[in-house]
């Protein structure tokens, strides 16, 4: 169990640091799709750069297709300092939470509050990107896109995900229990099988001494 249990941390470990050897600093993360109607949804968006020492200047836009709709339209673009503007009915209802205080952005999440049935639909983040190098002697651009597709419900379900994790988190606390509980016993058991051989092999000792003590004593008296 020991061994299996160090295996599984090493492996960890070993996951982490490939992880953050290979992209320090950035992970894409799946935003979530289901949203609450009255309640905010955080639309999260992110595009890691292949190469995290390469700034570069970024525009961001979010665009929005409704169900049951064929065209996309703006709503909303943010760029560093001075560009954040949010369009038609998404004005004063989006947030930025993406990356803070700088130009060059990897995270482009916002944050839609008072969700209605009608922000249901498409969404798309783009990431429109200017790489300038050797002091603006050559310059490029790229743009990457990502997808979300949003539903909006009444209330909150709870996802079977959830549900089964936390049933795994109760049993492995049960099973984690009862094993600390196991190894105490065992602990206990040999530490009271290695007392009582102490005590054993000091009583022996005294026997042995005491006896070894009277044989003495009868020598001494036999050659008086």
């Amino acid at each position: 169990m020991m061994e299996l249990m160090k295996r599984g941390l090493l492996y960890a470990a070993l996951c982490l640091v490939w992880a953050d050897c290979s992209n320090p600093g950035c992970v894409e993360v799946d935003s979530d799709t289901e949203a609450v109607k009255d309640h905010p949804m955080k639309l999260r968006c992110i595009s890691c750069k292949k190469r995290g020492e390469t700034e570069a200047m970024t525009v961001t836009e979010w665009v929005f297709r409704p169900q049951q709709n064929k065209t996309f339209y703006k709503i909303y673009e943010y760029a560093y300092p001075d560009v954040a503007i949010a369009y038609g009915d998404f004005e004063n209802r989006i947030e930025w939470s993406g990356s803070k205080e700088t130009s060059d952005i990897q995270e482009a999440t916002i944050t839609v509050h008072n969700v209605s049935f009608s922000d249901a639909g498409t969404y798309r983040c783009f990431f429109n990107r200017t790489f300038s190098y050797r002091n603006g002697d050559f310059i490029f651009f790229t743009q990457t896109n990502k997808t979300i597709e949003l539903d909006v419900v009444a209330k909150e379900n709870r996802k079977l995900a959830s549900i089964i994790g936390e049933i795994m988190m109760y049993f492995l606390n049960v099973v984690l229990t009862l094993w600390l509980f196991a190894e105490m016993f065992y602990c206990y058991k040999k530490i009271a099988a290695a007392g009582e051989e102490a005590i054993q092999e000091n009583a022996s000792d005294y026997l042995a001494i005491t006896s070894e003590s009277k044989e003495n004593c009868t020598g001494v008296q036999v050659e008086e």
